[in-house]
């Protein structure tokens, strides 16, 4: 019988047969004689490896190494970028491409892909020099890819001497913290001995961050010839980056269709989902949100119950839009291309890190609809490099006056191209001899990027969705035109429908500091006109779920502001709940245009100053503000500092220093944008 069958039988309290018979034994005792001997003996005449002494066999040196890959490649220049939204990368390769007038030769490089501890090294190349494209982000903060060297420059000592450095900071002078980032990486180079070869530079993306760029750069390429003792070699700066490759018998399994890293993405989603791999979250609920008017502000709620997302009430929704269809047809008609051929643009540096502009191979439909900014307005170096593509030597000499830095070539761009909000198809449509090439074109437009919206729930009411509050951009420029923003638009038509089909968004979740207090018993004064009351609701919805966990919470208020009541007063009903729960302890709504002079959320803070005060002052309540940096914001702060004036009894100046002082603390925080 089987082992099986004899198992069975000792189960069932018979006598079994032995498992192993003696022919058995001493085979099974043969080999284990064999193999313990093995073990023991065999081991012992082998030499055992010193690693002390083996030689190790080096990994590659260029995945981190900007020095080795400098050298191999024979570069002086290299420009560091931290960017949020591509605007300083943009800016590095810029001054790449600008290095070659010099005779130098760069390469733009991501700090997050080099070990920048090696910047110390770069004094072993002769003529060298880094230049750092730092933006700021958020609250004073590096961008996300360069927070790794902003840890290192804060923790290292290394000796920077020999080193020759230059920085230009891109921020915005709404934001308390303007150009941070920017101005600690010029200070601290310094203070490791680094040699500053041309000043600071400091964009302001409220004014025209551009102009700053170039004025910058005019002075900074001078500086540089005199550093080095170089001279402009006369060159032309139009130089391609890019070679177009046209994919004739091409398997279309192969091609992007809008993914953003991983080709087939959007068919097999896996997560972790992140800006490389962003979900596509179907649209479960979408509707307006106001009664009247002739805006539309919505309330969109995207299904994240398959994603393993988890985000926190106060985190930022990163969702990726497609470009208008309509425009992206016209640019292809105005061009005269079949915008389904397939394509790569292949970069013509062999040894960058960067293979493609965008997502290759793809289609220019693809491009244009999901990788481009096309809706923007261009900036100047798009019209430089496009102006040799004009027939009319008059269209000619205009786009290159724009693209300069002479006071009417300045008047010219600010009133044709900004003024007038002309996009890249505007420009075509206006200047008839302009025909560029679309693969220049594609290579010369900015990408297109995530949009990125307050996050309008609780994780703890809503675990399985993701609430966004907007309001859709539509309105006629100076040319007649309509302007339609891109993300809101592309929003707005992701209707519910009945027949069970439901539309997806590529998103991603981005964590903020913007964050309820740790004790719910600490009360919070929450500032949100318009659609600033977004992660508010998420607030209020935690709270009401604090409460209903049987937990002290402390006293909740909010100053909301709209412009007229019967029209756009946002989530009236449910605010008008949670205020007869107490979870809502105060709603405090100012209606602009009710009324014969306007009254905003500033002036309802004043009318409360001594209760506000008490709160701040004596019982450690959180202040929260979020929407529009620039006006709103702004009034805010300045009313607070009256309240502390008024009540507190302050001077002007201890104010502003005591909301500093809670900034710092986490008790001040504000989630704004301009």
């Amino acid at each position: 019988p089987n082992n099986s069958h004899r198992q069975l039988l000792s189960d069932e309290g018979q006598t079994p047969e032995p498992l192993l018979g003696s022919l058995d034994i001493f085979i099974f005792s043969l080999i284990a004689g064999l193999l313990i001997y093995w073990f023991l003996f065999r081991k012992k005449t082998e030499p055992v490896l010193d690693f002390k002494t083996f030689p190790a066999v080096s990994p590659p040196i260029p995945e981190t190494s900007f020095i080795e890959k400098m050298k191999k490649t024979n570069r002086n220049v290299v420009v560091f970028y931290g960017s949020q939204t591509g605007t300083a990368e943009e800016f590095a390769n810029r001054l790449v491409k600008d290095a070659h007038r010099y005779g130098m030769k760069g390469m733009a490089a991501d700090p997050e892909e080099y070990d920048m501890s090696e910047l110390s090294r770069l004094k072993e190349i002769p003529n060298s020099m880094a230049v750092f494209c730092m933006a700021t982000y958020g609250e004073g903060d590096p961008t996300d890819n360069a927070q790794e060297f902003y840890d290192w420059m804060q923790g290292t000592d290394d000796d920077l001497e020999g080193v020759n450095f230059a920085v230009f900071g891109l921020g915005n002078k709404t934001y308390e913290h303007f150009n941070a980032t920017g101005k600690y990486t010029d200070k601290r180079l310094a203070e490791l001995g680094g040699k500053r070869v041309f000043d600071l530079g400091l964009g302001d993306d409220d004014s025209n961050l551009e102009e700053d760029f170039i004025s910058w750069k005019e002075q900074f390429w001078p500086a540089v010839c005199e550093f080095f003792g170089v001279e402009a070699t006369g060159e032309d700066s139009s130089i391609r980056q890019f070679e177009l490759v046209v994919h004739n018998d091409i398997n279309m399994n192969q091609v992007y269709t809008g993914e953003m890293g991983r080709l087939k993405s959007f068919q097999t989603q896996k997560p972790p989902f992140d800006s490389k791999n962003p979900f596509l979250a179907p649209v479960s609920v979408n509707r307006k949100l106001n009664k009247g008017g002739n805006r539309h502000l919505m309330h969109i709620e995207l299904d994240i119950m398959d994603s393993k997302i988890r985000y926190d009430a106060g985190d930022h929704v990163a969702v990726y839009p497609i470009n208008d269809a309509v425009v992206v047809n016209r640019i292809g008609e105005r061009l005269g291309v079949d915008l389904d051929t397939a394509i790569s643009l292949r970069n013509l540096d062999e040894e960058s890190n960067k293979k493609h502009p965008f997502p290759c191979p793809t289609t220019y439909r693809t491009a244009l609809s999901h990788y481009l900014d096309i809706n923007n307005k261009p900036r100047k170096n798009v019209l430089y490099d496009l102006a040799q593509y004009a027939s009319d030597p008059q269209e000619q000499e205009n786009m290159r006056k724009m693209a300069s830095a002479s006071p009417e070539g300045k008047a010219l761009y600010q009133s044709w191209v900004l003024d007038s909000e002309r996009n890249i198809l505007a420009i075509l449509e206006d200047l008839p001899s302009l025909n560029p090439p679309i693969d220049h074109l594609c290579e010369l437009l900015p990408r297109l990027q995530a949009r990125y919206y307050s996050i309008a729930s609780s994780s703890k009411v809503h675990p399985n969705s993701i609430h966004i509050c907007a309001v859709v951009i539509e309105y006629t420029t100076e040319t007649g035109r309509v302007y339609k923003g891109v993300a809101t638009n592309w929003l707005k038509n992701k209707e519910v429908t009945e027949n069970g089909h439901k539309h997806t968004v590529p998103m991603y979740v981005r964590r903020s500091q913007f964050r309820l207090p740790f004790k719910p018993s600490n009360p919070v004064i929450m500032i949100g006109p318009g659609t600033g009351i977004a992660p508010f609701m998420g607030f209020i919805q935690e709270r009401a779920w604090q409460k209903e966990q049987g937990k002290d919470v402390g006293e909740t208020i909010l100053y909301f502001g709209c412009r007229h009541k019967n029209e756009d007063f946002l989530y009236q009903q449910e605010l008008e709940e949670f205020e007869r729960a107490g979870v809502l302890t105060q709603l405090n709504v100012a209606f602009s245009r009710d009324q014969e002079h306007k009254i905003y959320v500033q002036h309802l803070l004043k009318k409360n100053k001594e209760q506000l005060w008490k709160l701040i002052h004596s019982n450690n309540a959180h202040i929260y503000v979020c929407g529009d940096a620039r006006n709103m914001a702004r009034d805010v702060h300045t009313a607070f500092y009256e309240i502390a004036e008024e009540v507190g009894g302050l001077t002007h100046t201890q104010a502003v220093d005591y909301f500093k002082k809670l900034m710092t603390k986490g008790r001040y925080s504000q989630d704004v944008w301009s």
